[in-house]
């Protein structure tokens, strides 16, 4: 169970009981009072040991009583802080954005009291601390019928301070429509006395070929010219990999207008490396406007868009 205990424009706590200890630091006091009267005249915290995260030092910083200069009066004050020698090992001085979790240990629920900011925070070398300056209510904390002071005068705090990795699983998609030649043509001569089932053009546009039926492929009937736009077996996207493809496919009049033309838009895939149309252009009305004089089958292909997409090392 989760409950928000303060929401605002700059910040959403949140608190939440959880059996699993801190993974980060842990901090356990046998004699709280003590550390109170060893604080009680000079700055009233306890600053651990360093501990390493995230490729980075840190210490846990805890006002028992609270940071009055920070508006933690009559609360336990947490806090984090970095090693600033740390952030000087990279030039420029590197930035870290860890997301933080403070607890506090409840003996009498066996679990630990989780505080947490959910915004990340950056450190820096003119930012080297952060946390929360009213965990939870001192009246609270040190009752011992709560549950948080346990066998005589002994407490415990701990923090997660969880840094993230570098993204290194990543890619960019972009859509090129400034192609540097965007058409490719292609004539098929005595287009009448073509006897073979399918006719395959040259690759074009680096990598890509076009695939004709002069008597329809298999999914139409000899009554109808298709057409296919291929991706090149050697350019055959890989798993997970896809292009897309935007451009018309003509059959040009040989008259210079009133072109047969269909509409791609279709991405390429390894499942899927070609689309095209088994009923493109019946054969009927093929050879009584579309042939030229030399009986011969003009066709062309425009590409207006073709993406582009680059990973990072791929699993």
């Amino acid at each position: 169970m989760a409950w928000i205990i303060k929401a605002s424009s700059d910040c959403t706590i949140v608190q939440n009981w959880r059996e699993q200890p801190p993974s980060s630091y842990s901090l356990k006091l046998h004699n709280l009072s003590q550390l109170e009267n060893s604080t009680a005249f000079s700055d009233p915290k306890y600053q651990s040991r360093l501990f390493s995260s995230g490729g980075h030092n840190w210490r846990l910083v805890v006002y028992p009583k609270g940071n009055e200069k920070d508006n933690g009066n009559g609360f336990v004050s947490m806090y984090v802080e970095i090693d600033s020698k740390s952030l000087m090992i990279f030039t420029p001085p590197t930035e870290v954005f860890p997301e933080l979790r403070f607890f506090v240990y409840n003996k009498k629920q066996n679990k630990y009291l989780m505080i947490q900011d959910v915004e990340v925070k950056r450190f820096n070398a003119l930012k080297t601390v952060w946390g929360l300056q009213q965990v939870l209510a001192f009246d609270t904390f040190k009752n011992p019928e709560n549950g948080y002071i346990f066998e005589g005068d002994q407490c415990e705090f701990g923090v997660d301070v969880i840094v993230a990795s570098p993204v290194t699983n990543w890619e960019i998609l972009s859509f090129n429509e400034k192609l540097p030649d965007p058409k490719f043509s292609w004539t098929l001569k005595n287009f009448s006395e073509l006897k073979e089932n399918v006719y395959t053009s040259n690759i074009f546009f680096d990598w890509r070929k076009e695939m004709l039926y002069p008597k329809g492929d298999s999914r139409a009937d000899a009554k109808w010219l298709s057409i296919f736009l291929y991706l090149a077996p050697s350019e055959t996207p890989k798993a997970d990999e896809k292009f897309f493809v935007q451009g018309p496919v003509r059959v040009l009049n040989p008259l210079g207008s009133n072109h047969s033309a269909r509409q791609l838009n279709d991405w390429h895939t390894e499942s899927n490396s070609g689309w095209g149309w088994s009923k493109f252009l019946s054969l009927v009305e093929l050879r009584k406007v579309y042939l030229d004089k030399e009986d011969a089958l003009n066709l062309e292909v425009e590409f207006e868009v073709v993406s582009a997409t680059k990973y990072s090392t791929m699993i």
